[in-house]
């Protein structure tokens, strides 16, 4: 259980890293990257609410993340959806946020 805006990267069923408790969802992104290192590379990576703007998920794929699982409900989804199916990664929506303070 981590505080939002809660991200996590993992892979075969292990957590390589983790961001929360950041004002901004990027910098937790970020934080979950560092700590993933070069593991990030094939990964999936989680968020507990939505990607209010491109630059979570472009960072997450510049770093070799597979996958974005997120609930989805912004207004740009189209746009993180287009930068997914630009790069070839596959994203989830879950339609249930778990965003906590």
């Amino acid at each position: 259980n981590i505080k939002s805006n809660a991200i996590v990267v993992a892979k075969d069923k292990t957590l390589l890293g983790m961001g929360a408790g950041q004002p901004s969802r990027v910098v937790s992104v970020e934080l979950a990257l560092k700590r993933a290192g070069e593991q990030a590379k094939g990964s999936v990576l989680a968020s507990d609410a939505f990607f209010p703007f491109t630059d979570g998920p472009e960072l997450a794929i510049s770093h070799g993340i597979a996958a974005i699982i997120q609930p989805g409900g912004s207004v740009r989804d189209k746009e993180v959806i287009d930068v997914a199916n630009k790069h070839n990664i596959a994203m989830v929506f879950t339609g249930a946020r778990h965003f906590r303070h």
